[in-house]
C-alpha cells in the first residue's frame, strides 16, 4: 500500500491548499484523485463553459431587441457548431494546461481515475490501495435523475453531457425548473430551439424571492416555453421522437410534450462512488459530508468543501472554503466558516443575482416592525429608460435600527455586477447600507438603481402595495 502525505480529492478548488502545502512543506508527498477531466466542475462542465455559451445567446437577445431603438438588424443564421467548437478550444486551453502541471509536480501523484473509500484514511484508486495521514475532499457532485419511467431508455442529457453535442436539437424538453434548466433553456432557446422547461415546483426558480421568479418567468417566456408545478410521469420513445407525459399537480391534468432532446436537470447530489461511510465520515439524510464550523469531518484530519458539504454548490463559496481550509491546516489559525452574504447569479436574459436573506425568512429572523425594503425599478433611472428596460428592479432588505443590510435581489441587465455593491457592504463590520445612500454614483449609469432602492427605503407591507401596483401597470 503506497503511503501519502495527503490525499485531495478533486482538482478544483481544492489544489489551492494543494499548492499551500507544496508551497509550505517541498517534500510534501501528495496523492491528487479526479475521475473527470482535471480542473473541477466550474472549469469542466459547469460555470465557465455555460458561460461561454450564454454570450452568444446574449448578443441574439440583444439583436431581436435593436428594432425598439431604430435599428434594422438581421440575424441570418447562427452557426451552432462554431459557437460550441469556440467554447471546447477554450475550456480545453486551461484543462491541458491544469493536467501538465499535475502531471510534472514532484510532490504530486495524479490519479485521473474514479476513487472510492475502503477504510478510515485508505482509498482504492487504478486497483490498488493508498493511504494518507490527513484527507481533504473536494469531490464535487453529480447530476441528480429523477425516477421517470422510460426516461433511461428513451435517452436524456444533463448539464454534465450537454456540451458534447454539436448538432442543436430541433425540440428541447427541460426536467427541472431551476438556474441549470433557467440558463440551458434560455441558451437552446436563443440558438433556435423550442425549448419548454417542466417545473416540478409551482414557483419557477423557486431559490428565489416570488416576485424576482415572476419577472424572470415573463420575459423569458418571450422565448421559450414555462410550465411549473408539472410532474413528469414517464417518457416514451417512438424512433427519434420523445414524449413526456405530464401532470399539473394542482389541476391532475395531464399533457403531452414532443421533444427530440431531453435535458434533466433536476439539481445535483453527491458522488456516489466514494462512499465516505467506509472512513467514519458522516454524512447527512442526502448523502452530503457533514463539516462542522472548521470544515472538518467526523474523522480527525478529513476536511470537506465545495459542493462535497451540499451547501452553496457555487465556484466562489468554494474558492472561499479553500481559503478557510488554508488557513485551518497550513496557516495555523482556527477560523470558521461564515455563509451569511454567499451570493449567486443566474445568467439568463433577465439576469438574476441573490444575496443574504429573502423577505421570509428575515422578517422570520428579525420581526416584521424591524424590517425595511428597498425597492426600485430599472426604468425610473435615466439608464434605464434609455435602455427600455421594463419591469426590471432592485429590492434590499435591512434592518430598520442601524440600516444593516440583511439580504439583496435584483432582477435585470448586469444584476450578477450590480449586487457586488451590496455584497462588499455585507462584509464589513456592520454591514450599513449607508454608504451606498451616502456614496456618489455616476449619472448616467445602472448603478443608480442600487442607490435609489436603498434612498427608498419602506415597510413590507408598503412594499407589497408598491409592488403589486408596478407589476399591474406593466401586465395592463
Amino acid at each position: 500500500m503506497k503511503q501519502y502525505d495527503v490525499i485531495a480529492v478533486g482538482t478544483g478548488s481544492v489544489m489551492a491548499v494543494v499548492e499551500a502545502l507544496i508551497e509550505e512543506n517541498p517534500r510534501v508527498k501528495i496523492a491528487v484523485i479526479d475521475k473527470d477531466e482535471p480542473g473541477g466542475i466550474c472549469l469542466t462542465r459547469g460555470c465557465i463553459p455555460s458561460k461561454i455559451l450564454l454570450y452568444p445567446a446574449d448578443l441574439v437577445r440583444t439583436i431581436q431587441r435593436a428594432g425598439l431603438f431604430g435599428l434594422d438588424v438581421e440575424l441570418r443564421a447562427v452557426d451552432f457548431a462554431k459557437v460550441m467548437d469556440r467554447m471546447h478550444s477554450l475550456v480545453h486551453k486551461d484543462i491541458d494546461q491544469i493536467r501538465k502541471g499535475l502531471s510534472s509536480s514532484e510532490n504530486i501523484d495524479y490519479y485521473h481515475t474514479p476513487a472510492e473509500f475502503t477504510a478510515p484514511y485508505t482509498m482504492r484508486v487504478e486497483g490498488k490501495e493508498i493511504r494518507a495521514s490527513k484527507i481533504l475532499l473536494g469531490a464535487g457532485s453529480e447530476p441528480t435523475i429523477p425516477t421517470i419511467p422510460g426516461l433511461a431508455e428513451a435517452g436524456y442529457l444533463t448539464s454534465d453531457t450537454i456540451l458534447g453535442i454539436r448538432k442543436l436539437p430541433s425540440r428541447v424538453a427541460v426536467i427541472g425548473g431551476g438556474y441549470i434548466a433557467a440558463e440551458y433553456g434560455f441558451f437552446l432557446a436563443a440558438m433556435g430551439a423550442e425549448v419548454t422547461i417542466l417545473g416540478r415546483n409551482p414557483q419557477f426558480l423557486p431559490d428565489e424571492e416570488p416576485e424576482i421568479s415572476h419577472v424572470a418567468k415573463k420575459h423569458l417566456e418571450g422565448g421559450l416555453r414555462i410550465e411549473t408545478n408539472h410532474e413528469v410521469l414517464d417518457v416514451t420513445r417512438k424512433g427519434n421522437e420523445k414524449r413526456l407525459r405530464a401532470r399539473d399537480r394542482s389541476t391532475k391534468k395531464e399533457a403531452t410534450f414532443v421533444a427530440d432532446e431531453i435535458l434533466v436537470a433536476a439539481g445535483r447530489g453527491p458522488v456516489a462512488i466514494l462512499h465516505p461511510e467506509r472512513a467514519g465520515i458522516k454524512t447527512d439524510a442526502a448523502g452530503w459530508i457533514v463539516t462542522d464550523a472548521y470544515l472538518a469531518t467526523s474523522q480527525p484530519n478529513v476536511w470537506a468543501l465545495g459542493d462535497a458539504t451540499g451547501k452553496f454548490p457555487f465556484k466562489h463559496k468554494a474558492n472561499y472554503d479553500a481559503q478557510v481550509l488554508y488557513d485551518n491546516i497550513v496557516g495555523g489559525e482556527k477560523r470558521k466558516v461564515d455563509y451569511h452574504a454567499v451570493p449567486h447569479a443566474v445568467f439568463t436574459d433577465p439576469e438574476v443575482a441573490s444575496v443574504g436573506l429573502k423577505e421570509a425568512e428575515a422578517v422570520a429572523q428579525y420581526g416584521l416592525e424591524n424590517v425595511l425594503i428597498g425597492f426600485y425599478l430599472y426604468e425610473d433611472t435615466a439608464r434605464g429608460e434609455a435602455m427600455d428596460l421594463k419591469d426590471y428592479f432592485v429590492k434590499v432588505l435591512v434592518e430598520r435600527r442601524g440600516l444593516a443590510i440583511l439580504g439583496a435581489h435584483i432582477v435585470g441587465p448586469e444584476a450578477s455586477v450590480l449586487i457586488q455593491e451590496v455584497i462588499n457592504l455585507m462584509y464589513t463590520p456592520n454591514r450599513s447600507a449607508d454608504p451606498i445612500r451616502e456614496g456618489m454614483h455616476i449619472h448616467p449609469a445602472l448603478s443608480e438603481v442600487v442607490e435609489r432602492a436603498c434612498l427608498s427605503l419602506m415597510p413590507p407591507e408598503h412594499y407589497h402595495h408598491t409592488m403589486e401596483h408596478a407589476l399591474g401597470l406593466r401586465a395592463r
